[in-house]
């Protein structure tokens, strides 16, 4: 079974990540950290980008994070060539970890756009994780050690939460951490229980 965890930016899906990932037999696959290092480790995606992006998209055989970020965030465009070019091979990636993870109970699959980029289609159950939109920001900021304005136009290339939960079986408040885990915990014992 896979479970899809996903959330607003700030909202703290990776420390709900986290929260599961101490329940025995479980596989964790966090779709942005695979992707970051897919960026720099696939060549396909490595001759899409610069053929797209020009050379300046690798420094040292590294991304350049700051180059794509200014060219992508701004230009809604831009942004789904990129997701389009990195997308398919994350998928692919994907598919060989739960091929390799078929003994675990569930896969949870951490991803930030799982809607947005059409993926809950992989999940057969869909966790969204929440906070107030000030909680958001302040850990963001906190975080990323960037500026509101920064934050809130991240948020605009995301849906809103209430959107997400309207499709989500689940949904996790997470502002308490000892509430969270309590919400986590009930979670993880409906999901092993709906498979026996």
């Amino acid at each position: 079974m896979v479970v899809g965890v996903t959330g607003g930016i700030g909202s703290g899906k990776t420390t709900v990540v986290k929260m599961f990932a101490k329940q025995p037999n479980v596989a964790v696959y966090f779709a942005d950290i695979e992707a970051k290092q897919l960026m720099n480790t696939s060549t396909v995606i490595k001759q899409q980008l610069i053929a797209n992006f020009t050379e300046e998209v690798y420094e040292n055989n590294q991304l350049n994070r700051p180059f794509l970020a200014s060219i992508v965030f701004n230009d809604k465009e831009k942004l789904a060539l990129l997701n389009s070019i990195v997308h398919p091979v994350v998928h692919q990636h994907f598919q060989d970890f739960i091929a390799s993870n078929r003994d675990k109970e569930y896969i949870l699959y951490e991803n930030a756009i799982l809607f947005e980029n059409g993926s809950n289609v992989l999940c057969d159950k869909i966790i969204t994780v929440t906070a107030p939109q000030n909680v958001k920001i302040e850990r963001v900021i906190k975080r990323d050690n960037c500026t509101e304005k920064e934050v809130l136009q991240r948020m605009k290339n995301q849906w809103l939460d209430t959107k997400k939960i309207l499709q989500s079986n689940y949904v996790v408040y997470n502002v308490d951490l000892q509430f969270t885990e309590q919400q986590v915990l009930g979670i993880h014992n409906k999901l092993t229980k709906s498979l026996l």
